[in-house]
């Protein structure tokens, strides 16, 4: 079986506590959306702080033997499944792995299930990208280019997607009815929208009323509030 120490990203970020989850994050909406699944539900770990501008952290030899994708978040789990330690990447994995390994946010069968993970889904291919390039360029380097067309591309495409959560609120509090890793997932990039990028004017997203509301719940969580703490400079 193999041990923490066998995972090289453990030699550069020791762990405070090796039989706890290791989280490598920054408080980012994806580094966001981990810290808050691991704060509802509970679990206990340590936070490693990943710089992705200088230093570069994420393209050191060591976070990549755990996330050869070079992104955060990513986690240890000292005990995984069979009691072995397990490392992950992507967001989407995490919560769903999280969900199962405690029961919570996630059905364990049925319907609700795959329609649970159908939103992640959503967020993970579409309005987590999307958003991405929003900020690209109305807050980030891409405001240096001229040509108008990527940010009308963006900011249109962006809009649409507002109004497909909009609807999907419409008479719900919450994106599947329960409160779940969906809303986990999507709740840190409509923060970002509003909080780092600026762009709701941009993105239409201050005129859709559901959306706010939502956004507003999201935020009043305590393990949220929590959660958006973990990672920050």
């Amino acid at each position: 079986m193999p041990a923490l120490s066998e995972f090289p990203i453990t030699r550069r970020w020791p762990p405070k506590r090796p039989g706890v989850i290791q989280l490598y994050t920054l408080n980012t909406p994806n580094g966001i959306k981990t810290s808050v699944m691991l704060e509802e539900c509970g679990l206990d770990y340590d936070a490693h702080r990943i710089s992705i501008t200088d230093p570069e952290d994420q393209f050191t030899p060591e976070f990549l033997s755990l996330n050869p994708n070079n992104k955060i978040p990513a986690l240890i789990d000292p005990n995984g499944p069979d009691g072995a330690p397990i490392g992950l990447f992507e967001t989407g994995a995490m919560l769903i792995y999280l969900g199962d390994k405690t029961g919570k946010f996630l059905p364990a069968s049925g319907a609700a299930r795959y329609h649970t993970i159908q939103w992640l889904m959503w967020q993970m291919g579409g309005l987590g990208p999307m958003f991405g390039q929003v900020g690209y360029f109305h807050r980030y380097k891409g405001r240096e280019i001229e040509d108008p067309r990527p940010r009308t591309r963006y900011f249109t495409e962006a809009r649409r997607i507002l109004g497909v959560l909009d609807k999907q609120l419409q008479s719900r509090d919450w994106i599947t009815g329960d409160y779940s890793i969906a809303d986990m997932a999507v709740g840190p990039w409509l923060r970002t929208v509003r909080v780092n990028y600026e762009a709701e004017k941009e993105t239409g997203m201050d005129g859709f009323a559901n959306v706010q509301a939502y956004l507003e719940r999201f935020l009043a969580r305590p393990a949220v509030q929590r959660g958006i703490e973990v990672g920050a400079a």
